[in-house]
Order: C-alpha cells, then structure tokens, then sequence
C-alpha cells in the first residue's frame, strides 16, 4: 500500500477508537468517581466533570500507529523512534494520571523528575533531539526543556474546553504537511495519529450532557508527542529562519507558558502555581465569550500553522518579515492584555 492509503487508515483508527474509547473511559472516571472538582479558586470550571479523556486520546493515537506497524514495513530506524516516543508518552501518560486522581495532585518537583527521565530515553538513549546544534551535550540540554517546557505548555493551556485539545490538532496538521515529504515517516505517522485522535475526543469535551476533560493524562503526554514530533523533521532546507518553524506552529502554548509566567514572576507570585491569569481567562474579562475566545485561538493557532508553512517553502527575505510580524503581534497583544485586571 502507498503511504498515502496509509495516513488515511492511521487517521480512521485514530478517530474512531478515541471517539469510542472517551464515553468509555468516561463511564469508568463516573464509576471511580474520578472528577476534577472545582474546589478551588484557580479552577474555572463550575460543574464536576469525569477525567480520563486522555486515555482516550492516547490509546487512539497508540492503536492506529500499532495497526500501521503490523500492516506494512516501516523504513529502517523509523521503529526506534517510535518505540521511544510510545515509552516517553506513556511514562506522562501515567504520570498525568496519578495526578488526576490523586486528591490535591502530584508535587511539582516530582513531575518534572519523572519528566526529565522520559526525555532522557528520548533524546539521550534514542537520540531524537534539535539536531542543528552540533555540540551533543548541549544539543540534549536544550532538547530537554523544549520537551519539558512544551509538555507543560499544554497542560498550562488546558483551562477551557477544546483549547488544549484543539491547538494541538491544529499543530499536529501542519507538522503533518511540513513533515510529508521528509524520510523521517515516523513524524507523518505520529502527527496525523494524533490530529486524529484530538478530533475523536473533542466533542466530547466540547459537549454540554457528555462532558469529559483530557486532565493532565491528556496535556502531558500531547505536549510530549508534539515536542518529539517538532524535532523529527527538518525546516531549513531554503532558508535558516526555517528553524523557527516549530516555535510559530506552537506558538499559541508556548505564548502562553512565557506570558503567564512573565506576569506571575512580576507579581512576586510563584510561576508553578495556578491563578486565574492565562491569557484566555483575560479576554474573558474583557467581555468574550468562551466560543468567541475558542474560535479566535483557532484562527489564531491556524494562521501560525500557516505563516510556519510559508517561511519553509518560501526565501529569506520574506520570511523574516513574517516573522517579524509575528513578533509585533504578540508584543502589541501581550501589552493590551497586561492591563487586564485578574484575581
């Protein structure tokens, strides 16, 4: 079979299995009585709503590319790399999971130790790190934090139905099309497995009767998918400025992370402890509502998506000028929303 045959098998499974597996496992999070609770001021949440959706998403992502496996032949060294990314997910997987069901969560020096060795079996033993830095040791270091740093961006995100879940679908359609002429076909794979699956599990999290978050089972291990994925494939193949490809497609999370801590560390506040001050809760303060700030993040993320296409395919000159914008656009946005007042 052509691979073109074979994306659209990954992305029917994908879809399919988290679309049947998220009123499962949503059944099983009532059943256990496993809930996230809106007991405390940061939560934004007004109902308790079942947990576990992003067992859901994983186990669809995770069953496709399996299928993949046992129907064709994958180029050599694409199984090592998919080994690793299925092993390092999974181990956030299971790390999100005990933090959602244990009553008052998991210590956060605990999470990012469990989350620096999931990357070391990335990057260090499976060697899936930012490859155009050609000193190895710094090379690791900083592919380290960009996984930590994007894991914890989508997890940070996740304060409203379907914008966690969505940019990632988002991002993970244009790694999927920047990626498709690359040799690295674990990166095709994993991205539009995931596309998928975030497409199966989000009306259900956008649902009013059958409602069911993703928790920190779902942001963790997305974030950790996308941040192994951004490194799989290459960007400057025209032009340098190709580099920050990955940077624009999630800009959106990783917008957030860098906004959010700037104005806690502003505010003598600790930046690992949750307030109502993400960027989304503000423009809910200035009077949109949760579909118009759903919608605009959309646009937002896809326009991003686009922009990162452009300054692949296209030559120096202009891509600077995008990303230039870019940048202006997020300074002037950044500035308007600093002046919101939050709690």
């Amino acid at each position: 079979m052509n691979n073109e045959i074979l994306y659209l098998i990954t992305f029917i499974t994908a879809f399919f299995t988290a679309l049947i597996l998220t009123p499962f496992f949503r059944h099983i999070a009532r059943m256990f009585n496993i809930y996230d609770r809106p007991l405390t001021a940061v939560k934004t949440h007004k109902v308790s709503t079942p947990y576990l959706g992003g067992l859901a998403i994983w186990s669809g992502w995770v069953i496709s590319l399996l299928l993949i496996r046992l129907i064709t032949n994958f180029p050599t060294g694409t199984l090592n790399n998919l080994r690793s990314v299925i092993i390092g997910s999974l181990m956030l997987l299971l790390l999100g999971l005990c933090d959602d069901i244990k009553k008052g969560g998991l210590g956060f020096k605990f999470k990012f130790l469990v989350q620096i060795i999931a990357c070391l079996i990335v990057v260090y033993f499976f060697d899936i790190r930012i490859n155009f830095i050609e000193n190895k040791t710094l090379s690791v270091i900083i592919s380290i934090f960009w996984i930590i740093g994007l894991s914890n961006a989508f997890n940070l995100i996740d304060i409203m139905d379907g914008l966690s879940c969505g940019t990632a679908a988002i991002a993970s359609f244009f790694f999927f099309i920047i990626a498709l002429p690359s040799e690295m076909i674990y990166v095709n794979f994993c991205a539009v497995a995931l596309l998928a699956a975030c497409l199966g599990f989000l009306p259900f999290n956008l649902s009013k009767s059958k409602k069911i978050f993703m928790g920190d089972t779902g942001s963790l291990s997305i974030g950790f998918i996308l941040a192994t994925v951004a490194m799989g494939t290459s960007y400057t193949k025209i032009n340098p400025i190709g580099i920050f490809a990955p940077l624009i497609i999630l800009a959106v999370p990783i917008y957030e992370t860098i906004f959010v801590s700037i104005m806690r560390i502003l505010k003598g506040k600790n930046p690992f402890l949750g307030s109502k001050d993400h960027f989304p809760l503000r423009l809910e303060k200035m009077g949109y509502s949760r579909k118009q700030i759903l919608l605009f993040v959309y646009i937002l993320s896809f326009i991003f998506g686009i922009f990162s296409y452009t300054i692949v395919k296209i030559d120096d000159n202009i891509s600077y000028l995008i990303f230039s914008f870019i940048i202006l656009l997020l300074v002037v946005f950044s500035v308007r929303l600093s002046k919101v007042k939050v709690d």
